[in-house]
């Protein structure tokens, strides 16, 4: 069984869904919808049906739900309108820019009896499923400190996320990515402190980089970091555990794992390095460490979409969860706080 879709914006992100529900084995694209007429006859020549007006889409009853990918200062206003009239909604990431917003669009799915989600299809990046398989398998033992990046060198866009009220920079852009994985890996531990740094190297009225700490209870600790003035790029991910260290250099390699089963060595001697010499940090072997590459995991982006239609059919509940958004959304919250404050900012976590 498919379920009738259309999707908001054909934009960027909505030209993408777009190509992916037309190739869904549960989604049968309806059309798309833009405010901007040139988009509509570009969609209409690619023989895509378009709506030229949001009130042709909620008068349609073969749209089940609909997909918003719009700039984010009107995630709110348009994800209302289509859940009053019965549609079930997803909303591109950010979800929406403030937690009082967001609890006015998952009150507007309660009271219309409809699904609300946001699309973090990023966790069906092998990167991060990689590393979500370091944490579930007990590879590196305890994880106590988990490093996620993403560098690029073009500087930020020059569209809407360049722009201050529509919701423009780094930490709505890429960081609510990185933060959603990085709550995922430690779902079960409450979050006490959020610290947060912006970049401003070209653009001054958003972030166009920022670094953000996530402090856990236990010690452990899980950092963020996006930059777009990165002629050289640092890896993915970087883990530490009790039992060893993991990296994934880039999002095209795989995870390179060292494993430590035996920690002293009575023999251990001084080596070179620079202009000195260390027991400190001499290097390892193959007699106290294990090393090899981990096999990439399988994913299919399409498990998204999969999970939100049996949910509509009552046969799965949501992968991405009203309280996991909220979560996300109040860190990115925190973020703003730390930066302004320019300290940490204490938080008060629900898991």
């Amino acid at each position: 069984m498919k379920h009738g879709l259309c999707i908001i914006g054909y934009g960027g992100m909505g030209g993408w869904h777009t190509e992916h529900a037309l190739k869904s084995d549960v989604v049968e694209l309806i059309g798309i919808h833009d405010i901007k007429e040139e988009r509509n006859k570009l969609a209409e020549s690619r023989g895509i049906k378009a709506f030229y007006t949001l009130e042709e889409v909620l008068e349609n009853k073969d749209i089940e739900f609909v997909t918003i990918a719009i700039p984010n200062d009107v995630h709110e206003e348009v994800a209302i309108a289509c859940m009053n009239a019965g549609k079930h909604v997803i909303s591109e990431k950010p979800v929406t820019l403030s937690c009082d917003s967001l609890e006015r669009m998952i009150a507007a799915s309660e009271k219309n009896n409809v699904l609300f989600s946001v699309h973090q299809n990023r966790r069906w990046d092998v990167d991060y499923l990689a590393i979500q398989k370091i944490f579930d398998t007990d590879a590196i033992g305890d994880v106590f400190s988990v490093e996620s990046r993403i560098h690029g060198s073009r500087g930020i866009p020059s569209d809407w996320r360049g722009i201050k009220k529509y919701g423009g920079g780094m930490l709505y852009d890429w960081g609510v990515h990185l933060i959603d994985q990085l709550l995922m890996l430690y779902r079960d531990k409450k979050i006490e402190s959020v610290f947060c740094e912006f970049e401003h190297l070209t653009n001054d009225e958003v972030d166009d980089g920022y670094r953000l700490t996530i402090n856990f209870e236990n010690g452990a600790r899980a950092y963020s970091e996006v930059g777009t003035y990165n002629f050289i790029a640092m890896p993915r991910f970087y883990a530490r555990g009790r039992k060893g260290s993991a990296v994934i250099s880039d999002w095209r390699e795989p995870c390179k794992v060292v494993e430590c089963f035996a920690w002293h060595e009575n023999d251990v001697l001084p080596v070179k390095t620079a202009a000195g010499l260390t027991k400190t940090m001499a290097p390892r072997d193959e007699i106290t460490t294990k090393t090899y590459d981990m096999e990439r995991p399988i994913s299919d982006v399409h498990n998204y979409y999969r999970n939100f239609c049996a949910c509509i059919e009552g046969k799965q509940t949501q992968i991405v969860t009203h309280q996991q958004m909220r979560r996300v959304l109040k860190v990115i919250e925190a973020g703003f706080e730390s930066v302004e404050k320019k300290q940490p900012v204490k938080f008060d976590d629900v898991i």
